[in-house]
């Protein structure tokens, strides 16, 4: 007893709210605050990627994911730091520091006005900005993954060996602190990325998206501290793991040297560990291998289910976020797996799967882990058949070689435009769609009446092209069209000056300065609704307006300006298509993915600790947590190795790889026999006791016999006395 109150320090005050002890709700709070941190950064981390450092869509996957690998290697490490060293609470605060300093960086390295030395609102120096993200990254990856397996564990700490119904629901809470914070935070920091902030310049607002997470971790590790003086710190005892591998890797050698024929085989290669270790801890350790075994095909699981954040965002990015009453961010939409979670997890315990046990169907916690892998696949198959959708909508930019050119008729007349073999006629104030060329330069013939005018025409290779044709007097116009589907949702729109006189153009609140006949504003970003345009010529004023979708494209060409006898006349000529596929249409993949997850990753962790002895638990949650940073490792390998014509054919060979695995884990669980860890402990223990009582036993006959000796020896020496 003397020598467990040394490994414990107890709290300065006990003090109790309802049977629970003060510092666990201190503890729920700080995890609440931290899951809202990480999840908040990571929700809008890959269109930071995007957006803001220039990544394309393969290079900020594979850091996506790099970075998710990260956070789930590290926990082993920390929970070694804890349970070797420097304790749970001590590594707690330490690594939080660490965390905190790491969303600080991130947030800093976010502000586009750090090196924008020229105001322009881009940063003049991307290298800093990505240097700095990828410290911040390091050190949230070392901070999150290190205090993962230890806050938990300390939480349960805090109970005496009474409280094991308050233990059993604070874990309850506590999960639910997770997703509390996981989906506030991913609804919040997509709509605080969607506003715009800055010094000299106004853009997306990363800062704001970054820094709401870092105060919320510096509040966790504030929180946390102040309870200080609250808590049970029970010192650092061993890790479980450094055994575990220890006696593997003496088993490993040990067979090694014996590798020869002579050497008689034995049952298990871990038997050949019983000549330094019990057999206890051998027998424990074949537990453990034998889930860890299955564990081999899990992280393709995790491949898929990972990609909600990454690819599965980047989708979203070319769809229709209007819901009507409100508008969705593309990244908003991860909230849908910890809303249909919720739901469905008392739905799967508490009605499918009773109900599956009273069709009397042997439903095993295996054949569950298939099952949602298998649903996991549907989730990419129905991801696929999204994305041929949005691809079928999606504008086709000119291959390098080739350009595309397309002509807006300002003649008050028809007009027919001849170039190479090709030939069309436009009717006044109409337009044509893009036609492509493979030539860089074209002898051009426009036609108005019965005289064609000649022109030499140079296209630039690879891109969109726009020729403003009039005849007052006859003439052409070259503009440069955009290149690349508006970012992030917004909508490009230019002004071209149709009308005979220069005309002053503001949109909303920014003046596009005075235009001339014939000639174009620069492109102009405005978001999704209704924007305002306003007018002004000759002392005449006038507005209008559009509603705009999202990431669209439009030319608006000035017909005819407000006069005392004429009304403003305004054109609309489509160079890109609005987004037309909503996202709603990723609400099924979705649904799929969170059921898998549900009957996969619930039952999973049910499974394997039921099938380990009690203290080999933290080596199995490391091996699990093994599992999703591989899952990551192999987005990152596909991300940077596949070259795939459309993203729909990757949907489809993850889909097809995890059907793939879902069938060798299948065959691999039908072959699998469930143990009962605690009647093999149970054995152990009577064979212990059996063990001390022979030695007890032993012991006692000999003191006996020795007694008996003594007593005759005794008797003798009388006897002699006596003679």
């Amino acid at each position: 007893m003397a020598a467990e109150e040394e490994h414990v320090k107890k709290p300065k005050s006990k003090a109790e709210v309802c049977g629970y002890p003060v510092s666990i709700f201190i503890i729920v709070i700080n995890e609440f605050c931290e899951r809202f941190s990480y999840y908040g950064m990571r929700a809008v981390l890959v269109l930071y990627f995007k957006y803001f450092l220039r990544w394309d869509d393969d290079t900020a996957t594979a850091i996506y994911h790099s970075f998710v690998a990260v956070c789930y290697l590290t926990p082993i490490f920390g929970a070694i730091i804890a349970d070797s060293w420097l304790g749970k609470f001590k590594t707690i605060f330490s690594l939080s520091v660490v965390y905190t300093i790491g969303q600080a960086v991130m947030a800093v390295s976010s502000i586009h006005d750090l090196t924008d030395s020229n105001k322009d609102g881009t940063p003049d120096s991307l290298t800093i900005h990505v240097a700095l993200s990828m410290i911040g990254l390091l050190l949230i990856a070392i901070g999150t993954g290190g205090i993962k397996p230890c806050v938990s564990a300390f939480g349960g700490d805090q109970f005496e060996d009474h409280q094991e119904k308050q233990r059993s629901r604070f874990f309850s809470i506590f999960y639910l602190s997770i997703n509390a914070g996981s989906l506030l935070s991913t609804v919040i920091t997509p709509i605080l990325r969607g506003q715009e902030c800055g010094i000299n310049t106004q853009q997306k607002c990363y800062p704001l998206a970054f820094g709401v997470p870092a105060a919320l971790m510096l509040v966790a590790l504030l929180v946390f501290l102040a309870g200080s003086g609250l808590y049970k710190k029970v010192s650092p005892q061993g890790n479980v793991m450094l055994k575990v591998t220890k006696c593997i890797g003496f088993a490993l050698k040990n067979r090694w040297r014996h590798r020869s024929k002579q050497f008689p085989k034995r049952e298990h290669w871990m038997d050949w560990a019983d000549e330094k270790y019990d057999k206890r801890l051998i027998s424990q350790i074949k537990m453990v291998l034998k889930v860890l075994f299955l564990y081999i095909p899990l992280p393709m699981f995790w491949a898929l289910f990972d990609q909600q954040g990454s690819r599965w965002t980047l989708q979203a990015t070319t769809m229709d976020g209007n819901f009507g009453l409100m508008t969705i961010q593309p990244d908003q939409m991860q909230t849908v797996n910890p809303i249909l979670i919720i739901v469905l997890v008392p739905v799967v315990d508490g009605l499918l799967y009773p109900l599956i046990a009273k069709c009397k169907l042997n439903f095993t916690p295996l054949k569950r882990m298939t099952v949602g892998m298998l649903l996991a696949a549907s989730a990419f198959v129905v991801a696929a058949v999204v994305q041929i959708q949005i691809d079928a909508t999606l504008p086709n930019f000119p291959e390098p070689g080739q350009s595309q050119l397309k002509f807006i008729n300002l003649g008050n007349e028809a007009v027919t435009a001849k170039w190479t073999d090709k030939s069309l006629t436009l009717d006044k104030w109409t337009n044509s769609p893009y036609e492509d060329s493979k030539s860089e330069q074209i002898r051009l013939s426009v036609q108005y009446g019965q005289k064609p005018n000649n022109y030499s025409i140079d296209l630039q290779s690879g891109t969109r092209q726009t020729l403003l044709l009039t005849n007052s007097p006859v003439s052409i116009y070259m503009l440069k069209d955009i290149g690349e589907k508006p970012e992030q949702g917004s909508n490009a729109i230019r002004f071209v000056n149709g009308f005979n006189q220069p005309v002053k153009i503001s949109v909303g609140g920014t003046d596009l300065g005075n235009v001339n006949f014939l000639s174009s504003t620069n492109y102009t970003l405005v978001g999704e609704g209704t924007s305002n345009f306003n007018f002004s010529s000759n002392g005449f004023f006038c507005n209008s307006s559009k509603t705009f979708g999202f990431g669209s494209s439009y030319t608006i060409v000035i017909k005819e300006m407000c006069t005392e006898n004429t009304n403003l006349n305004l054109m609309y000529v489509e160079d890109i298509q609005a987004n037309t596929i909503h996202m709603a249409w990723q609400i099924p993949q979705y649904f799929l993915m969170t059921s898998g997850e549900v009957v996969f990753s619930v039952t999973g962790l049910e499974f394997s600790y039921s099938q380990a002895p009690s203290n080999m638990k933290s080596v199995l949650q490391a091996g699990w947590l093994l599992t999703v940073a591989v899952g990551n490792i192999i987005v990152l390998i596909v991300a940077e190795a596949g070259e795939f014509p459309k993203q729909w054919a990757e949907y489809i060979l993850f889909a097809a790889l995890l059907l793939a695995v879902s069938v060798l884990f299948a065959v691999m669980a039908y072959f699998y026999t469930y143990v009962d860890p605690v009647q093999i402990e149970a054995q152990f223990d009577d064979e212990e006791q059996k063990k001390n009582h022979i030695y007890e036993n032993g012991v006692n006959a000999c003191e006996m016999e020795e007694g008996l000796k003594a007593h005759e020896d005794k008797q003798n020496d009388v006897k002699q006395t006596k003679i």
